[in-house]
């Protein structure tokens, strides 16, 4: 059990506790991005789930269901970013297609984002579930082709077809129903299904991002760490453990994840995309590992800071947004480190990203987006106001329709970066033009 997390003491102490019987009801792994917190949390799932021993591959018909994440004693909810490490797999997949395992993988970054559409949450939220219904049903059909699919008997331009599809209906979904935080009513519902007698031997709910949450839905989520039904185990995930609300990290027993050096990232990521070929694993890191989301910052911050200073110019209510004038502000000296000159004109903001990223092939289009939105959600968290949200939620719904029109239909890198700055200037300006 755990072998498939390397590098990480405290899936040691995990495996210790779980073979010693020493099982605590409800944990906190907290750690740094890309640590492999969720990973050994669905992995505990599987191992209190298991028929047999819990071996790593173990061929009882719970740990095929949670090998495919589809055993009904696992519940997913919080909130996070799932496009990079779906594009990440999906080009593992077409690089090496006749691969089970790295189908499997493709496979499992999107039943991740699926499984936040859970029934169990929807059918009480009604406004949700309209909104996602579409964009569900077609990526379930998807999901079931993918999973069946005959990889030697189908042609490249067949399984390259099928990937774009479920890549675009995984990223419209991601964009139409995925929040910042987990809605109180997905904890109640979440809540009610925790006292359900479980189908096999235990239920497993992961929150993700468990930091993130608002007080209301972090209120209803402690009445539940209060009383756990004893068939259940509740895993928490976080970055850091002193962001965790204080009566919460009391009810919870801590599992410290740490950053792994550069030559464990690297082994992590040949076992996972199981591609040993120097030109992939770079791509990988790229696109992937939290180390390359640092270096593109300051060009994403002068990205942010630019787009929101000719926002404001072209705007007709110069005072403009009081988020975008935190952003701007925020990010001014992060972006005076990229060395860049002060731009007014988007054509300019384009040619000089582009020039900086080599045309995008010296990182991916997908990091570089992926970096902007983590700037601009940093700063809507700190704000901490209501209001912002909307903006929040123009950002992120243009950056994924970029990234997918680079990604997924192979537009250039400059039409979709001209695109977005449009749509951007346009959405942005309309709230408070």
């Amino acid at each position: 059990m755990f072998e498939n997390i390397i590098a990480q003491g405290a899936v040691n102490q995990l495996r210790d506790d779980v073979l010693g019987r020493r099982d605590v009801q409800s944990m906190l792994f907290f750690g740094p991005p890309d640590s492999g917190k969720g990973s050994a949390a669905l992995e505990l799932a599987r191992v209190y789930s298991c028929e047999d021993k819990a071996a790593w591959k173990c061929a009882c018909s719970a740990c095929e269901m949670h090998r495919i994440l589809a055993h009904d004693d696992l519940l997913l909810l919080g909130s996070r970013e799932f496009s990079s490490d779906i594009l990440a797999c999906k080009s593992s997949f077409l690089r090496n297609s006749q691969n089970q395992g790295v189908k499997y993988l493709f496979y499992r970054s999107l039943r991740k984002l699926q499984l936040r559409f859970s029934p169990v949450v929807l059918e009480n939220d009604p406004k949700t579930a309209k909104a996602v219904s579409s964009a569900l049903q077609t990526l379930d059909e998807g999901l079931n082709e993918l999973l069946t699919l005959d990889t030697q008997a189908c042609g490249q331009k067949d399984i390259e077809k099928l990937s774009n599809s479920l890549v675009k209906d995984a990223l419209k979904l991601e964009d139409e129903g995925l929040g910042d935080s987990v809605p109180v009513g997905h904890i109640r519902s979440a809540s009610y299904w925790c006292r359900l007698k479980p189908c096999g031997k235990r239920k497993t709910l992961i929150i993700e991002n468990a930091e993130n949450m608002r007080d209301d839905a972090l209120n209803s989520l402690l009445k539940l760490l209060e009383e756990p039904p004893e068939t259940v185990s509740i895993v928490l995930t976080a970055q850091r453990r002193e962001a965790v609300m204080q009566t919460i990290l009391s009810r919870v027993r801590p599992y410290r994840f740490l950053k792994r050096d550069a030559q464990n990232e690297k082994e992590v990521i040949r076992r996972i995309f199981q591609d040993t070929s120097e030109e992939a694993l770079s791509a990988y890191l790229d696109s992937f590992l939290e180390h390359s989301s640092e270096k593109l910052q300051p060009l994403a911050a002068w990205f942010i800071v630019s787009l929101v200073r000719i926002t404001l110019i072209s705007s007709r209510e110069r005072e403009g947004s009081a988020f975008l004038n935190l952003l701007g502000e925020r990010y001014a000296q992060m972006a005076q480190n990229a060395g860049l000159q002060r731009c007014v004109k988007s054509a300019a903001v384009i040619k000089e990203v582009l020039s900086k990223s080599n045309n995008f092939k010296d990182v991916s289009f997908s990091a570089f987006m992926k970096a902007a939105l983590e700037l601009i959600n940093g700063a809507m968290r700190d704000a901490n106001n209501q209001n912002v949200i909307a903006y929040n939620d123009v950002f992120k719904k243009y950056i994924n329709e970029a990234v997918s029109a680079v990604d997924v239909y192979n537009i250039s890198a400059a039409a979709a970066m001209e695109a977005l700055f449009f749509k951007l200037k346009k959405g942005l300006g309309s709230r408070y033009g």
